[in-house]
């Protein structure tokens, strides 16, 4: 079996809609996919709906958390939510707050972009986003590749957008270890996703996945486009340390990014696992 559970659709920050996404997911091949946009289930629906036959949907979300146990500013992380109830009153608060704090930093990052001169109009992008999506950086690199300012996604990343660039602004995320209490409380599970991936900025430190793992989390991402061999064989052992499901994946974005979906899988038997210990949502077959 190939397992993809880290994904993205047009729902969130990737440019294929859900229905596009599960279309892509059975053409490459792809036995199970997660869908897993940013502090959102808005894309559920519509990706069961158009399941291929023979695909299983993995229902899922991408947290975003803030870790404050590696120094005095703590770090940006990410938790993979699986097979949680979508309707918990505590996911939908705090989901909705997210969906709100993005939509304000966008469009603080692009009034500044604007105020320095660059082709930003901050009406015009807010505009360009769906009703309630939880608006991110990939938006508005977009607008700096259609302007011409940028050649890639990438690029607007590295030169403009990312973390410690002149344009880049905080998040007031959720504490990761409230996202994990919050899903567990809600019948999911959680993986923290691309733990070591240096390249994206600081990571946490083998003691925080430690205290993590005390805390409830279920599994950690290994095998994942930012980590190199190395990491992923320190994750892998400390998965098995730690009891921690260990997955793969390809955090498939669309044409945002140039990985394609399914470049990393998750061994059929860690998503045994996950479904095992979740008692929300269910898998969806197609």
């Amino acid at each position: 079996m190939r397992i993809d559970l880290h994904t993205h659709s047009s729902v969130s920050d990737g440019t294929d809609s859900p229905a596009e996404l599960v279309q892509v997911a059975a053409q490459a091949g792809l036995d199970a996919v997660a869908l897993t946009d940013h502090d959102t289930t808005a894309g559920w629906d519509a990706a069961i709906a158009a399941l291929p036959a023979g695909l299983t949907l993995v229902p899922g979300a991408e947290l975003s958390c803030v870790s404050n146990h590696d120094g005095p500013r703590g770090i940006s992380v990410h938790l993979l939510a699986y097979l949680f109830d979508p309707a918990s009153p505590a996911v939908v608060t705090e989901q909705q707050r997210l969906r709100v704090e993005r939509r304000t930093r966008l469009r603080a990052m692009a009034e500044r972009m604007a105020a320095d001169g660059l082709p930003v109009d901050p009406d015009e992008l807010m505009g360009l986003l769906p009703a309630d999506s939880p608006a991110g950086r990939p938006h508005l690199a977009q607008v700096l590749v259609r302007a011409g300012l940028v050649a890639t996604v990438d690029e607007a990343f590295a030169e403009y957008l990312g973390n410690g660039r002149g344009y880049y602004l905080p998040r007031q995320d959720t504490p990761v270890e409230d996202a994990i209490d919050m899903i567990a409380a809600a019948g999911g599970v959680t993986v923290f996703a691309h733990p070591f991936a240096r390249s994206r900025g600081r990571v946490v430190s083998v003691d925080t996945l430690v205290r993590l793992a005390e805390r409830g989390l279920t599994g950690v991402e290994v095998d994942h486009p930012n980590h190199d061999e190395e990491t992923r064989v320190q994750l892998r052992g400390l998965a098995r340390e730690l009891g921690l499901v260990p997955t793969g994946s390809s955090d498939y974005h669309g044409t945002n990014k140039t990985i394609p979906i399914g470049a990393e899988t998750t061994p059929p038997e860690s998503l045994d696992a996950l479904v095992e210990k979740a008692s929300g949502a269910q898998l969806a077959v197609g």
